[in-house]
């Protein structure tokens, strides 16, 4: 693993705003918010799980996230997830992605989001 893998520089795949909900529809993938506590409370996507960077690497740790599951990691505007995308991608989830500009462009497609 890289030294830095946890710098937001560069870029991840990703999907945008409207190709995750149409996901939504049909199961969908593993959606993984790395916002904060009060972020998270304040609106997010429905089925959400919230994680801090900690959390999501002893998730992997634990083996509680499938090597083959599509994930999608979500923050505000698309700089946390990157970091949780590379930590993904670098524990056997090739599959991860983020959420193109975040839950600003989320909501900012006039997409619902939901209170905890």
């Amino acid at each position: 693993m890289s030294l830095f893998w946890w710098l937001p520089f560069g870029s991840v795949p990703e999907i945008t705003p409207a190709d995750l909900k149409d996901s939504l529809g049909k199961g969908g993938p593993l959606i993984v918010d790395v916002r904060t506590p009060g972020e998270f409370a304040g609106g997010h996507i429905q089925g959400a799980s919230r994680m801090s960077i900690g959390q999501l690497k002893r998730a992997l740790a634990a083996g509680a996230i499938e090597p083959g599951r599509e994930v999608i990691a979500v923050c505000l505007s698309a700089t946390r997830s990157i970091p949780a995308v590379r930590l993904l991608r670098q524990n056997g989830v090739p599959n991860a992605r983020q959420l193109a500009g975040g839950m600003r462009a989320w909501i900012g497609a006039g997409l619902p989001t939901t209170k905890s």
